[in-house]
């Protein structure tokens, strides 16, 4: 079970950081992502990062201004939005991704286990 937490409103270039406790066993073993879906849209990558919390990967849209990390001992996924802009507004989804299933860090969905149940981000200009 994916729990996220932290979503908010906030104003065009504020921050935010939302959390993503996973009650799963072996957290340490899975990789991590964040998605997002905006309103009408299909659910798209944000960022992913590996099991050793230093590899990982964002989505060109948000590079430069978010921060994926880990904490292996809570269970807990964070995410560290900055700069935030109006089109940044989603629900924000963690993921579970297994690494022997596919051993690269992925943008895609499919590979992608388990899902949390979403946090929603609104940002105003």
């Amino acid at each position: 079970q994916l729990q996220a937490s932290g979503g908010g409103l906030v104003q065009t270039g504020e921050s935010l950081r939302i959390s993503c406790v996973a009650s799963i066993p072996a957290f340490n073993t899975w990789y991590m992502g964040w998605f997002r879906q905006a309103p009408g849209k299909e659910r798209v990558f944000v960022a992913t990062i590996h099991t050793n919390a230093r590899t990982t990967y964002y989505a060109d849209s948000v590079k430069d201004r978010f921060t994926i990390s880990r904490d292996n001992d809570k269970n807990t996924v964070f995410l560290q939005m900055t700069k935030l802009k109006v089109e940044d507004t989603a629900i924000y989804y963690c993921a579970v991704q297994d690494p022997t299933a596919h051993s690269e860090l992925s943008v895609e969905p499919r590979q992608y286990a388990y899902w949390g149940q979403g946090t929603l981000v609104t940002v105003s200009s």
